[in-house]
């Protein structure tokens, strides 16, 4: 399990130990892993995807033997839960290939008990480095423009990129995987996921809680940790985050009591 899945499971386990018996929720848990280790670790853990067809999670899924019972498809944006059954729903890597985000915060918002807690980690369009292909500032080109296949397949020709399944040649290599984040992705500004996720939730931004946990996740680097604890450092390690990484966002839903988890 990589060290954002590690951060998502630690803190669904803080969760767990501040509201005993609470379900949880994983939002677009593709094969179902971090559902098998919450349940593993004795949490109450549900997922929940579309399973949509440039993935093979479905078929991973269905092999755990959790596909249908903790782990449910969505359909026509509806998730398969009651109203106010989950006391928390994270999703990490998730909002990003969302169409119609106001549509899925809604439901969001409606599985969730008064005064539940939402854990969201995704990209805005701001951040420098397109993570599914590897290849920085491609999202940020206009669709299908040719000064963007250009330079994308020019830094692919120079080693650039990720996911290098075989292609014919690197021209291909570019088409193809632009066609993917034009089809699978939805990137949007910090001020309209803001926008969006205020319509709904009462929101913080925890990208430093997530910084000291990946810093201290290696002995060596644990101690710089602590240069966080400095306001001019941890605002300056935040704004680069955000720009090379992703968006940590907790949300409540009104209704409940006490501060965001």
């Amino acid at each position: 399990m990589d060290v954002t899945n590690r951060f998502v499971l630690d803190f669904a386990r803080e969760f767990a130990r501040a509201h005993p018996g609470a379900a949880i929720l994983d939002f677009g848990c593709g094969a179902g892993r971090l559902v098998m280790a919450g349940r593993a670790a004795g949490l109450t853990f549900f997922g929940a995807d579309v399973f949509y067809s440039g993935s093979q999670d479905r078929a991973e899924a269905e092999a755990s033997g959790l596909l249908g019972s903790a782990i449910r498809e969505i359909c026509d944006g509806v998730l398969p839960f009651d109203d106010a059954c989950f006391g928390l729903v994270v999703n990490n890597q998730v909002m990003e290939h969302v169409e119609d985000l106001d549509a899925i915060l809604r439901e969001i918002h409606r599985v969730l008990e008064p005064g539940g807690t939402l854990l969201s980690i995704f990209p805005s369009r701001d951040v420098w480095r397109e993570g599914h292909i590897g290849i920085p500032l491609s999202h940020r080109f206009p669709r299908g423009s040719r000064a963007r296949l250009l330079y994308t397949w020019g830094l692919r020709s120079l080693g650039c990129g990720t996911w290098k399944e075989q292609a014919p040649n690197r021209r291909q290599w570019a088409i193809d995987k632009l066609l993917w984040i034009d089809t699978y992705t939805h990137y949007r500004s910090r001020a309209e996921i803001f926008r969006t996720f205020r319509r709904y939730f009462q929101n913080e931004l925890r990208e430093p809680d997530y910084i000291r946990y990946r810093l201290r996740d290696r002995p060596w680097r644990a101690p710089l940790a602590r240069l966080l604890d400095f306001a001019p450092l941890r605002v300056l390690a935040t704004s680069l985050f955000r720009k090379l990484a992703f968006l940590v966002m907790v949300s409540r839903k009104e209704g409940g009591c006490g501060s965001l988890t």
